[in-house]
């Protein structure tokens, strides 16, 4: 057993503990001056218990475990992690001790934050018990700084009073702070994820991860190649039109891809080197820009555990991924280097993927008070993808359900990127600046109705119907900076913040459509052929202010400016009467009026004010009010551009009320949320069939409700949300199609210390289990799709450096339709084509299991 002394115990080891204030999400490193910040101390304290062992020579086992502690600002600790490892028992002593733990937070400028540290444990090896007859497990004794003597103290079990603990009132030690900057939260439909041992449930991707905020669906009629179809708070998003995208402030939307304008693919994102998410639903902060109308997601990269990690699966399908993670001794958790590899045959026919990613990440100090933190990311893809089915000819048997028509589909998708974040300190602001550069290749084919595009025109020669694969290609390049300057004063003795700040971005976009002849590569036809340029640049001022104690108003105002300057390849689109061009041509040289040049530019450029204010009431004993307006913007698809355009951007107006409780108890941390919801759009977007992408359609309103709960033990973590939503639109209230007005999601893992010896050493697990319950879609022609539940599991076991996991998902092997669709096409599979609108669908995986082995060098303990 063990009974740690913080005080005596750093002064004896010399260790500097790094404390992190981390009161924001994803963003940039700041460094400050030890003064500018006060720092965390011990209020209650539980001893580790010297662990029941398999030998005599083990139970006299003198040893040290050192852990990484985070705390949040209610002085919790949040999570555990083992940097120098004792073996698997003296680490589940100390992880078990350490959870019990709660501390005054750490303070900056008045306010709590949160913070990171190491604290050590020494472990002697127990003393006799003083009451005759008292279990050897339930007496604790002092710590042991020399040799064990018979005069050694007995303590207490457990010291629940500030007074009784050593050093109490006083910092834990002398400390270098280096911490985040604060982010303010945007109120009850502001959810940063703190994804923990929640990672246990299985997440095959990085979007994955983001089912664990309410309302989110995740589709892919694509493969597991193609950027996800994203549903939130009854919006369909496609591949991240409505949601706003970042990586460690890096955007990810793509603006004037031919598939999809706002196209997010984020499978370039390694999932476990995401350290932190932020879902923020709905335009509610002025830092929020284009494409966040459903809201955003903020990506945090980082690796916690120091050392090196080699992971292998391998499992269905023939699927197999490794990887590879990095992180120096010492260094800090933005600095780290990761590799992925991964391949499939796919399930059924045509579904075959791989695929590769590098990250890189690097963090250090710049002086006293500045630090830069860099990001470097290379990816790419291969892939295949069956496409849809009519639901008809697989009734018939004329098609199996995972089979295709189409073999030519697919897709490939390429992303290097790098990024650069500078955080200081001049006199009392604080500032940062970003800068990025993005480079995207992308090209998916498919082919969704069949034999229908092509019909005979008068002006081309004779042909058959040469089939409708849409072949879509999209070069990017991307580049732009960020930066805020934010300060702090104290009025009324309370902290009121500002915040200046300014986003800047260009895009040069050369994206193409294509149809080709069925079988083949061979284009006949070019729909699109853009090459654009869109400027965007976002001014901002945000403001926390509060008046009272328990009145917090936060928000402020946004402008945006979006330049357009767009060259069609292709305008002329039909042969007029003049008869100039020869047949078969694509792009037309002549009209009404003679010889005219096939290509024509138009340019373009637009502002608009967005308001954004949150107005937080409490907490009054843990129960806090929230109420929030704001106005956001997406930018439109350069094929709708035109001279004469006044607004190049539509316009979202979200309005919310919410409450929020979180409070701890003896056992379990409890945090339930609940919000209600209306948001506008003047010009919203519609997917069509025979343009393989979202066309222009009219204005629409979401209005739902949105509700959560997560509870968190020392051995459990438990999470849940449910969404409700009712989307129309504004001209005939009908109802917006595909977008689920019913989305329910539950995640569970119990996680701890197994009681089995393996070497004299013991073992830690977890098991986690996730469902997802998505209701009945609106599709057109007043049809709805079925109703979807599925559960995915997972468990691991620990020992040493050494962990095996297991993954299964659709645990159930549900026949599952993933996405619904209602509209006319012909596959030549029955006698007479027809117009007349037919169900498709693309199937949902079946039943998979995959078996993994992780191998952690430099970490031989269990993060419990």
């Amino acid at each position: 057993m063990c009974h740690t002394r913080l005080r005596d115990l750093m002064s004896r080891l010399g260790l500097p503990l790094a404390l992190a204030l981390a009161s924001g999400p994803a963003g940039a490193q700041e460094a400050l001056p030890t003064q500018a910040a006060e720092l965390p101390t011990v209020l209650h304290r539980r001893d580790a218990v010297y662990p029941e062992l398999s030998s005599e020579d083990a139970m006299n086992r003198r040893t040290r475990v050192l852990l990484s502690v985070s705390i949040d600002e209610r002085g919790h600790v949040v999570k555990v992690d083992v940097l120098e490892s004792a073996g698997g028992a003296f680490d589940a002593a100390a992880i078990t001790a350490m959870r019990e733990w709660t501390f005054r937070p750490a303070l900056r400028g008045g306010r709590p934050v949160g913070a990171h540290l190491q604290v050590p444990f020494d472990f002697a090896p127990p003393l006799p018990a003083r009451q005759a007859g008292a279990p050897r497990d339930e007496v604790l004794v002092e710590r042991q700084l020399a040799a064990a003597t018979d005069s050694e103290s007995v303590g207490s079990p457990e010291l629940t009073d500030a007074s009784e603990l050593p050093g109490a009132g006083e910092p834990i030690a002398e400390v270098v702070v280096s911490g985040e900057r604060h982010v303010p939260s945007r109120g009850t439909s502001d959810y940063q994820i703190n994804i923990g041992k929640l990672a246990a449930v299985p997440h095959m991707d990085s979007a994955s991860l983001l089912r664990l905020a309410p309302g989110v669906v995740l589709t892919n009629e694509g493969g597991v190649g193609h950027p996800y179809q994203i549903f939130l708070r009854g919006f369909d998003a496609r591949e991240g039109q409505d949601i706003e995208f970042t990586v460690d402030g890096m955007p990810v939307n793509e603006v004037g891809n031919p598939h999809g304008n706002g196209l997010a693919d984020t499978h370039f994102i390694i999932p476990e080197l995401v350290q932190n998410l932020r879902v923020v639903e709905g335009p509610l902060a002025p830092q929020q820009g284009n494409f966040a109308v459903a809201g955003s997601a903020q990506y945090e990269l980082g690796l916690s555990t120091p050392g090196l990690t080699l992971q292998a699966m391998a499992g269905s399908f023939d699927t197999q991924r490794v990887l590879v993670l990095w992180r120096p001794d010492g260094s800090a958790d933005h600095t780290f280097g990761g590799a992925e590899l991964q391949s499939s045959k796919g399930f059924g026919q045509n579904r075959a993927a791989q695929r590769a990613t590098v990250m890189a990440g690097y963090e250090t100090a710049l002086g006293d008070s500045a630090s830069v933190r860099l990001l470097v990311a290379s990816y790419a893809s291969h892939y295949a993808q069956a496409g849809l089915l009519r639901l008809d000819d697989v009734e018939a048997g004329r098609k199996g359900i995972y089979d295709t028509y189409d073999d030519t589909q697919g897709g490939d998708s390429v992303r290097h990127s790098v990024a650069a974040t500078v955080d200081g300190q001049v006199e009392v602001a604080k500032l940062s600046q970003s800068v990025f550069l993005v480079l995207r290749d992308f090209r998916l084919r498919e082919n969704l109705t069949g034999f229908q595009q092509d019909p005979q025109q008068t002006w081309q020669a004779l042909h058959p119907q040469r089939g409708d694969l849409i072949d879509q290609r999209s070069r990017a390049l991307t580049l732009g900076g960020r930066g805020n300057a934010r300060q702090t004063w104290n009025v009324l003795d309370r902290p009121q913040d500002i915040e200046l700040g300014y986003f800047a971005r260009y895009d040069q976009v050369d994206g193409v459509q294509q149809r080709n002849r069925v079988g083949t590569n061979i284009p006949y036809r070019k729909d699109l052929d853009l090459t654009s340029g869109l400027t965007n640049i976002g001014l901002y001022v945000d403001t926390s202010l509060r008046p009272l104690a328990w009145v917090t108003v936060r928000g402020g105002l946004r402008a945006d400016l979006y330049h357009y300057l767009v060259t069609n390849h292709c305008a002329l689109s039909a042969q007029s009467s003049f008869g100039g061009d020869p047949l078969d041509t694509e792009c037309f040289s002549s009209d009404r009026v003679g010889y005219r040049s096939p290509d024509q530019t138009a340019s373009t450029a637009a502002s608009l004010l967005e308001p954004r204010a949150t107005l937080e009431v409490g907490p009054f004993y843990g129960l806090a009010f929230t109420a929030g307006y704001g106005r956001g913007s997406r930018s439109l698809d350069p094929q709708y551009i035109n001279q004469s355009l006044d607004t190049p951007f539509a316009t979202v107006d979200a309005y919310e009320v919410g409450a929020s409780y979180a409070n701890t108890f003896e056992v379990a941390d409890l945090t339930l949320r609940s919000v209600a919801f209306q948001t506008h759009v003047d010009k919203d977007l519609f997917f069509n069939e025979t343009e393989g992408r979202n066309t222009l359609a009219n204005g629409t309103t979401r209005t739902g409700w949105a509700g959560s709960a997560r509870v968190t033990g020392t051995f459990w973590d438990l999470a849940a949300n449910l969404t409700l939503v009712k989307s129309s639109f504004d001209d005939t209230e009908l109802a917006v199609p595909y977008a689920p007005g019913t989305v329910g999601r539950a995640d569970g893992v119990v996680f701890g210390a197994l009681p089995v010896l393996l070497g004299g050493s013991a073992l830690s697990g977890s098991v986690g289990a996730g469902a997802s319950f998505i209701g009945p879609r609106p599709l057109p022609f007043d049809e709805q799709s079925m109703a979807s539940f599925l559960v995915d599991a997972g468990a691991s076991v620990r020992w040493k450096a050494f962990s095996l996991g297991l993954i299964l998902t659709n645990l159930f092997d549900r026949k599952y339709r993933l996405g619904e669709y209602n509209f006319a096409s012909d596959f030549r599979s029955q006698a007479y084509p027809t117009l007349v609108a037919a169900r498709h669908f693309s199937a949902g995986e079946p039943r998979a299991g995959y078996v993994t082995l992780t191998i952690s060098l430099g970490n031989t303990g269990p993060s419990i």
